[in-house]
């Protein structure tokens, strides 16, 4: 981090729950990130003290101003290919229990993230408002996390 006293920012907490159907159906994940103000600025949330007024912490206590909660967009199941399944328009071309979408709570087609395998090993991501480019590929990489993906 950089000089001059400041504090560290929280950008983004990302919470995935257990589906109802153990490891073998589609995860709930939840993404809290920093509101916007009407300026199109990022709300700085600096945590400070060990318990901290974390972005987690706000989310927990129900706490929610100046805070967007995003969800991931729920695949629907596919009679043909026996799968759930998102249209990613194209975008990604391989399934996997990786992919997503992430879309916005005022309006489900908006979709603010979408990550998805288009070769072994290989991903693509997407993003756009409200999101950064940081705030995308912290969520992305959270999906690599096989404690926190599949419990």
């Amino acid at each position: 981090g950089g000089g001059g006293g400041s504090s560290r920012q929280e950008l983004c907490a990302v919470l995935y729950e257990t589906n109802i159907f153990g490891f073998r159906g589609p995860r709930k994940m939840s993404v809290i990130i920093p509101g916007m103000t009407c300026d199109f600025e990022r709300v700085v949330i600096t945590p400070r003290g060990t318990e901290g007024d974390t972005l987690l912490k706000r989310y927990e206590t129900k706490n929610l101003e100046n805070l967007l909660v995003l969800h991931n967009k729920a695949p629907v199941w596919n009679e043909e290919t026996q799968s759930y399944v998102l249209n990613f328009h194209g975008r990604v071309t391989q399934a996997s229990v990786k992919n997503f979408q992430v879309v916005h709570p005022q309006n489900q087609d908006y979709i603010v993230m979408q990550f998805g395998r288009v070769a072994d090993e290989v991903f693509t991501l997407d993003y756009k408002y409200p999101l950064c480019a940081v705030q995308a590929f912290g969520i992305a990489l959270s999906s690599f996390d096989n404690k926190l993906a599949c419990e």
